[in-house]
């Protein structure tokens, strides 16, 4: 059982919000999904290439039980000669497709200057690159569109937890939590992965949490035992990278998904949801 004890992130911590946040999403132009309420399963391209990938993509991914579409269209790349993604182009074939299925979309925005372009996006995903970048954290508190913010491979829980505080301290209360993996020694996969922590954010925490294993793991035979483990112990969502062919992707195909694949591993985890670790939360001794 987790200390009753003052926290630095006194909105995103349980003490002074006891009850878990629901986070509306989508609405009008797309269907409305609510994280927090029902397990959420993001689907998509890792970066947008073409019209016809993003629509093909996005169709799949709906049939196949994803309730929100993600798409790149500004990709923070490592290296400055890798595909950097399509930019606003991208962002009009993410539209289309989302007028095609009707799935609200999440796409990641790297700059403030770049929010006239997300207009039409209804989660703005932080990157893991940007999770201290505090100045983009306030100017999208601004936006009041609900904020995806992955945790940095180099930074604690805390200060994870803290950039959702710079987010609900200037006035967007509509934070979701992604954990995937930090940095360690080892190499065998692309980051590690501590799913103990999907619990412990649920109990310090009222945000809510779900999972990307596709970035975490790097390795696309891991995505699925990596989502089964994630929804049982107590994730409310996934957020998988989908790729009609993941051989030929030209960002991250390793840790993509194809599309049977995809509807695999959603089959899957809802077959787990039932066995779900449901986290007791300290405030209410639930």
């Amino acid at each position: 059982m987790v200390i009753i004890k003052e926290t630095p992130y006194k909105m995103a911590g349980r003490m002074y919000h006891i009850e878990d946040s629901l986070i509306s999403v989508g609405g009008h132009n797309s269907e409305k999904v609510i994280f927090g309420e029902k397990f959420q399963i993001i689907g998509g391209p890792c970066t947008i290439e073409n019209r016809k990938q993003m629509l093909e993509t996005a169709k799949s991914v709906k049939a196949s039980g994803a309730t929100v579409l993600r798409g790149g269209a500004f990709k923070p790349r490592t290296s400055p000669y890798s595909f950097q993604g399509l930019g606003e182009e991208g962002l009009k074939y993410l539209s289309e497709a989302k007028a095609l299925t009707g799935l609200p979309t999440v796409s990641e925005i790297m700059d403030s200057s770049q929010l006239a372009m997300f207009e039409d996006v209804d989660i703005l995903q932080v990157g893991s690159k940007n999770m201290q970048n505090f100045s983009l954290l306030k100017a999208l508190a601004k936006s009041n569109k609900p904020i995806l913010l992955k945790h940095s491979f180099g930074c604690t829980l805390e200060e994870f937890l803290l950039s959702a505080e710079y987010i609900l301290a200037n006035g967007n209360p509509n934070v979701i939590l992604c954990e995937r993996g930090i940095r360690t020694f080892e190499t065998a996969t692309r980051f590690s992965l501590d799913l103990s922590l999907i619990p412990l954010i649920r109990e310090l925490s009222h945000l809510p949490i779900i999972v990307d294993p596709s970035h975490s793991s790097g390795i696309s035979s891991l995505v699925k035992p990596v989502s089964k483990a994630a929804t049982v112990i107590g994730a409310q969502g996934l957020m998988i990278e989908v790729h009609d062919n993941p051989c030929e992707a030209l960002c991250d195909g390793p840790q993509a998904v194809s599309y049977k694949d995809f509807e695999n591993i959603v089959k899957s985890c809802e077959e787990l949801l039932p066995f779900a670790h449901q986290t007791k939360n300290p405030f209410l001794g639930n």
